[in-house]
């Protein structure tokens, strides 16, 4: 199941998302209610990968500077959007001192999507613009299936591209670049099709 509008009265709100059947994940943006399949176990790894390389030195100082809140698939909930949903995202705790009890009500510093064939054109389509729309100063995109990460930082409200790193780079990558990323070990061991 590739991503998808589906069609609501009037503006889409958090009960739409509520009332989608089991193994389809919803987001409404700008209005929207926007559907797709559940992630695979590749699309799944590579967040638990990132995840563990990012949160011990950002969000706990171990190894690194500490000072941020490093979450997966946080609910985050702005004005006139009842709730999107980034694979990671990351917030200053400058900007925001402890964790909230429910939704995130302020859009992140940092964002993380995992391209996968059912997301990618919503991807990079819908939620890209909408993220500079709503101000996310940091972008990352990884392509599981070409094995790349897209780093990318918003300046005058267009994401620039500060460049595209394959499986086998090591390194510093903004907001993160106080660590070294080795980014082989953000793929995941994937069966491959047979071929015969």
């Amino acid at each position: 199941m590739a991503y998808g509008k589906r069609e609501t009265e009037g503006v889409a709100t958090l009960a739409d998302i509520e009332a989608l059947p089991e193994g389809v994940v919803g987001e409404v943006i700008e209005g929207t209610l926007y559907v797709h399949a559940q992630p695979r176990a590749g699309h799944m790894d590579s967040i638990g990968a990132l995840i563990t390389a990012l949160r011990d030195p950002f969000q706990k100082g171990r190894g690194g500077p500490g000072g941020w809140w490093i979450q997966v698939e946080p609910g985050i909930r702005l004005e006139g959007s009842p709730e999107f949903i980034p694979d990671l995202a990351g917030w200053r705790k400058d900007r925001v001192a402890r964790l909230p009890t429910g939704s995130w009500l302020v859009a992140p510093d940092w964002a993380c999507e995992i391209l996968s064939p059912s997301t990618r054109a919503y991807d990079l389509h819908i939620k890209q613009p909408f993220y500079a729309r709503i101000g996310i100063k940091h972008l990352w995109f990884i392509d599981v299936d070409a094995r790349t990460l897209t780093v990318s930082e918003l300046r005058d409200g267009h994401w620039l591209v500060l460049g595209t790193y394959g499986e086998d780079d090591v390194i510093r990558a903004a907001p993160f670049d106080d660590i070294e990323l080795q980014l082989g070990e953000l793929w995941p061991l994937v069966e491959t099709p047979d071929t015969e």
